[in-house]
């Protein structure tokens, strides 16, 4: 039998929301990245603006935004977060664009879930407007890189942790 404690599970083994109304609200930061993987005259494009559907990283930006935003009503037993900024940034490699989404609030619980899933929905909207011309397309590389705020503190990823 392992020895992980798993907050979301009661004594008994059931899913349950963790209780968070005893914690006092205090900043949380969250940063996630991932990776989509194109074709290089796909990133080419990306680029030089020339995607028909129109500006894809602007649109990748904001629809990361609402996705942060909108969590708990996606992820089950996350709670509703008043997020306080996000940041999706990207970076473009020869064969793929790199997805950073930074989220901050000041709240009761982090908000590693919001990151995580602003930079899921920002690739996924990029695969999204440029399918047309990519369908070989591969979305990667999802981690929690950062996270501080709270009783656990910060934690970085030791492995790659270059920035964007």
């Amino acid at each position: 039998m392992s020895d992980l404690n798993f907050s979301h599970l009661d004594p008994m083994g059931r899913a349950r929301m963790v209780d968070v109304t005893p914690k006092e609200p205090t900043h949380r930061r969250a940063i996630a990245r991932c990776k989509v993987f194109m074709k290089p005259a796909t990133t080419a494009a990306i680029a030089n603006r020339e995607v028909k559907k129109g500006d894809v990283l602007a649109v990748a930006r904001v629809a990361g935004i609402q996705a942060s935003k909108r969590t708990a009503e996606m992820i089950p037993l996350c709670h509703p977060l008043l997020v306080g900024a996000v940041y999706i940034n990207f970076e473009i490699g020869d064969d793929h664009i790199s997805v950073e989404a930074q989220v901050d609030t000041i709240d009761r619980t982090g908000v590693e879930m919001e990151a995580l899933h602003a930079c899921s929905v920002a690739a996924l909207t990029i695969y999204d407007m440029c399918k047309s011309a990519d369908r070989e397309m591969v979305i990667g590389e999802l981690t929690l890189w950062e996270k501080s705020g709270g009783r656990q503190g910060l934690y970085r990823r030791e492995t790659g942790t270059e920035k964007l």
